[in-house]
């Protein structure tokens, strides 16, 4: 019979071997409809026209397309193609199908099935949406996020103003970035134009973050800090000098010294004098002093910013200065300043002593480098741990003056093993040409190493002071 898969249906049907046909029909899936989808009229026809057939509604389009991969590898078994008759001797005519069936045929076949990869990209709409989605959800979870820290920390403790720093509100880039520190990283900044940036040195990186624990805040009032010991001369109004001056010039609140020494104290004579006046015109003003203006103008301050308040030149006036004065100075103290450092005098009865180590936070123990100032010193910690104050003593902090006499026969070791066994720290302060003479100190003029031992002993001290009182 005529082979109906002709395309063009004017030409004349080829006649078709018996095999060739049972191929075709399996092709065609056995139930003669063809594997391509045609009707049972076999016509190949579209009843329906261009109409759309799809189980899916319009709407969900987009969402199958989305949904879809972007590469796709789908097997597609496509028909075979129609056998190509080569005969043996000669062309057959339309009509002569007994010749034709009687010719020997050759059948050339074409490969089954083929693979067919196909890339579906999402639609833009689609993608657009999906990106939409996501960044909504990642903005709505950062403002949650950040809506409960906010709510975690205003419930717990509000922060203070000293909180918004420079290092803290400033963006580092090549504008805020300060320039480096140092000798290599000054050179390098400076040849390569302002281009490369190392950093601060290592020193100044250790300077830096000294300075930063010298630094260190507190809440809950003033911290008072007593420097003491038994015996004079050993070189009390010379720490107590070195740990003001490094105090205020590292920290950014007020710091004041107070001269306690009821035997004519001389710490005022290590800085420039700006007044005359002394603790006994704090307590007959006491009750006029109404803001930090009117209580300045009673103290004189160096070059670090530390304020230094005198005691009384008359010896007499001075042993009258009695416990109930201190504590009129030092509550006045304590309404203007972080830190309030005592130069107590040798009289470690005396009515002062009492009122000075009752609102004292942490002590600082004076010894000298020989024998009998070391014994005294040692000799301050038994009474003071026999009166009630051994928590003291276990946070003081031993300066050990080897600027004295006899420092150069005495095995310095040996005295700083014996207070290690009963103190927290012990600091060395070195000798210094302008801390012999006994004048005026300027802070930037001493010698690295004893500005180096002054910090080390500001640090110590702030360490070991109270950070919140009400815990």
């Amino acid at each position: 019979m005529p082979d109906k898969s002709t395309d063009d249906p004017g030409m004349p049907a080829r006649p078709v071997s018996a095999a060739a046909k049972r191929t075709r029909d399996e092709n065609r899936g056995g139930d003669g409809r063809g594997g391509d989808g045609r009707g049972d009229d076999g016509r190949g026809e579209d009843h329906h026209g261009d109409d759309y057939h799809s189980e899916l509604p319009p709407h969900t389009i987009d969402n199958l397309a989305a949904s879809l991969p972007e590469s796709l590898s789908v097997p597609v078994a496509v028909p075979a193609a129609p056998r190509r008759a080569v005969a043996g001797s000669g062309r057959s005519h339309a009509g002569s199908r007994a010749d034709t069936a009687m010719q020997t045929t050759r059948v050339v076949s074409t490969p089954a099935t083929h693979t067919v990869e196909i890339s579906t990209p999402a639609p833009a709409r689609a993608a657009r949406a999906s990106s939409a989605v996501e960044s909504l959800s990642k903005t709505d979870a950062a403002t949650t996020v950040r809506r409960d820290r906010t709510r975690s920390d205003s419930s717990t403790a509000p922060e203070s103003a000293s909180m918004l720093t420079s290092d803290r509100l400033l963006a580092v880039n090549r504008k805020t970035r300060k320039p480096p520190r140092g000798t290599w990283p000054e050179f390098v900044y400076m040849m390569t134009l302002h281009l490369v940036n190392l950093g601060d040195s290592a020193k100044v990186q250790a300077y830096k973050e000294m300075d930063e624990r010298i630094r260190r805040q507190f809440e809950g009032g003033t911290r008072f800090v007593p420097i003491l010991t038994r015996k004079g001369g050993v070189g009390k109004t010379t720490v107590t000098t070195l740990l003001g001056m490094a105090l205020a010039d590292a920290r950014d609140d007020r710091i004041i010294a107070i001269d306690a020494n009821p035997d004519r104290g001389t710490l005022s004579e290590r800085v420039s004098k700006q007044t005359r006046s002394t603790v006994r015109d704090v307590v007959s003003k006491a009750a006029s002093i109404g803001n930090f203006t009117d209580f300045s103008s009673l103290v004189s301050r160096d070059e670090t910013r530390l304020d230094i308040l005198a005691s009384d030149t008359d010896p007499l006036l001075s042993e009258a200065f009695d416990e109930n004065d201190y504590n009129v100075v030092a509550d006045l103290a304590a309404r203007y300043y972080s830190i309030a450092l005592t130069d107590c005098g040798t009289g470690i009865v005396h009515s002062v002593m009492r009122a000075t180590l009752q609102r004292a936070d942490s002590i600082v123990i004076v010894s000298g480098g020989s024998v009998d100032e070391a014994r005294l010193a040692s000799e301050t910690l038994t009474w003071l741990e026999a009166n009630g104050y051994g928590d003291l003593v276990s946070n003081a902090v031993v300066a050990l003056n080897t600027a004295t006499q006899g420092t150069n026969l005495v095995r310095l070791e040996e005295i700083e093993s014996h207070f290690r066994s009963r103190v927290r720290e012990i600091v060395r302060i070195p000798y210094d040409p302008q801390l012999a003479a006994g004048s005026v100190v300027s802070y930037k003029d001493l010698k690295p190493i004893t500005r180096l031992a002054a910090r080390t002993l500001a640090e110590l001290v702030v360490e070991g002071l109270p950070a919140d009182r009400s815990l």
